[in-house]
């Protein structure tokens, strides 16, 4: 968590990429991702330099040679504004004609994940002032500490005020905690999202197993396949990939295994790799039968990405591997063939096991489509047996545009650390502890088949009978509390008294007036 002082210092460097004539929010972070990583790149020189220094070699290989030290971030942020700028925006003809941004660009793998997809970033600083300002803004910031530096990076990507296309918008980072505290990533696993965004599943789950599991760090083995191994993501747009590999690596995650493509087409051919899956897929998404690769349709025929998504995970788990994906409410309870066929394959391939209904303000002001939480595990087998349903009424924020929040940052935070203590506490305004509760801590078996609560089980049968739906108000039952009313004879009679009254109030009104 970020203190005030340095999220006013982030406000004031968002403050003036807007005055000085980038308005766009992508491009404000995408730009400070740049500054940002140039800084790193020159720290982890410094840091070669210190160990050759200190041992007389360095196992690393030097990023910058000595000509190359005008592209260097301790050397332009010494120099005057337009000194500096030209450094960003000429050719040096002596340095193979790169400027400072170009340079980011030849790395490639050398820079870590960040620097592979380069290809096609823009640098859009328009003046000498701005670069200068913003420069010695970021030298201040302390990025020296994996979550301060994690948390700075989050914040400043929460200040997205505008949704994609095809409709992705930034999930709120209370559901993704929700989401990730629900599957309770384990050592072993290999995790993925593929519809990556800025990357908040993943970075959710490094930051749950630094505070949770903060003893297997001090493993070789866990620590290699941390790096390495762990996280996967795929993300068809390039910005937003540039984006999610500097969030990812500024939270400690150097080498993920990420895809720059489309997660829908043939060149995915990624098939029993990961043991878990978190994602909030595009929801409006249409594609040609002939862009999406065949196996997928096999499930489920149908153009629509949401659909697709659900049979691209199946395809992706391995076989016991389990996912929670934000759908939207039309997934449930849509009558087209397509519908169908993916929530059979759930209900009888598959062990489907919970859906939670979330209220419609969660998306606002992005968007004001009701969703739900599909938690599911790869069988091939007919294991679903009673599925859970919970009716989420409250996310601990109002669910008008303004999405006020109703907890202190305190109280949200024990939503997620001391669920127990706390769900019947913060129930009317925040249900998230109590789902955590009944998921994570043995109480689920004790939820029983009572349908006007909350939270009940249906068991498999009935969800069959029911044509497959899954949408919670086709099983949830509304109890009515009978309201007696006085007969009508009564009701007129007291009106009659209550104009009776009324005349001769006004009666004595009007002779006060006369006697003045």
């Amino acid at each position: 968590m970020i203190t005030g002082e340095l999220k006013s210092k982030i406000d004031k460097i968002w403050n003036d990429f807007w005055t000085g004539g980038i308005s766009n929010p992508l491009s404000v972070i995408e730009q400070f991702t740049y500054l940002i990583f140039l800084k790193q790149l020159d720290n982890k020189q410094i840091f070669i330099e210190q160990e050759t220094a200190l041992m007389g070699e360095s196992l690393r290989k030097p990023i910058y040679t000595p000509e190359q030290k005008i592209f260097r971030w301790s050397y332009f942020k010494e120099k005057d504004p337009e000194t500096m700028f030209n450094i960003f925006t000429r050719p040096n003809a002596e340095l193979g004609n790169l400027t400072a941004f170009d340079f980011m660009k030849t790395l490639g793998g050398e820079g870590g994940k960040f620097s592979e997809y380069m290809k096609g970033a823009t640098f859009l600083i328009p003046t000498p002032n701005l670069l200068d300002k913003v420069v010695q803004q970021i030298d201040t910031l302390p990025l020296d500490n994996r979550d301060t530096k994690g948390d700075l990076y989050e914040y400043m990507l929460s200040k997205i005020a505008e949704s994609g296309t095809n409709g992705q918008f930034r999930t709120p980072r209370h559901i993704i905690r929700m989401m990730v505290e629900l599957m309770q990533p384990q050592k072993n696993d290999t995790i993925c999202d593929p519809s990556l965004g800025t990357a908040g599943f993943l970075v959710a789950v490094s930051e749950y197993l630094h505070e949770k599991e903060s003893d297997w760090f001090y493993e070789e083995d866990f620590r290699k396949h941390y790096d390495s191994k762990m996280f996967g993501g795929i993300e068809i747009d390039p910005s937003m990939m540039r984006i999610a590999s500097m969030n990812l690596q500024l939270h400690g995650i150097e080498h993920p295994m990420l895809l720059n493509q489309s997660a829908l087409a043939d060149s995915n051919e990624i098939s029993s790799n990961y043991t878990l899956i978190l994602a909030n897929p595009p929801f409006k998404g249409a594609l040609d039968y002939d862009e999406v690769e065949s196996s997928l349709l096999q499930i489920t025929r149908t153009k629509k990405t949401e659909l697709l998504f659900l049979s691209l995970i199946l395809r992706m788990l391995k076989i016991g591997g389990r996912a929670a994906v934000i759908i939207p409410d039309g997934v449930l309870f849509g009558s087209t063939n397509a519908h169908k066929n993916i929530r059979k394959e759930l209900v009888e391939n598959q062990q489907l096991q919970g859906v939670i209904s979330m209220p419609s303000g969660v998306f606002k002001p992005y968007a004001g489509v009701s969703t739900a939480v599909l938690l599911f595990t790869k069988t091939h087998s007919a294991e679903t047996q009673d599925v859970w349903f919970y009716d989420m009424q409250a996310d601990g924020f109002s669910l008008d545009d303004k999405r006020t929040p109703l907890l202190s940052e305190e109280e949200l935070e024990q939503c997620f650390i001391e669920p127990n203590q706390v769900a019947k506490i913060l129930e009317e305004k925040c249900d998230i502890p109590n789902i955590l509760s009944q998921w994570n801590h043995g109480t689920l078996s004790q939820v029983g088949t009572d349908r006007t609560q909350k939270s009940f089980k249906v068991p498999k049968a009935d969800i069959v009978a029911n044509d497959y739906d899954l949408s919670i108000n086709r099983y949830k039952e509304v109890v009515y509390q009978a309201v007696s009313y006085e007969p009508p004879k009564e009701i007129i009679a007291q009106i009659q008294a209550l104009s009776q009254e009324r005349l001769q109030a006004l009666e004595q009104l009007a002779q006060l007036i006369k006697d003045i």
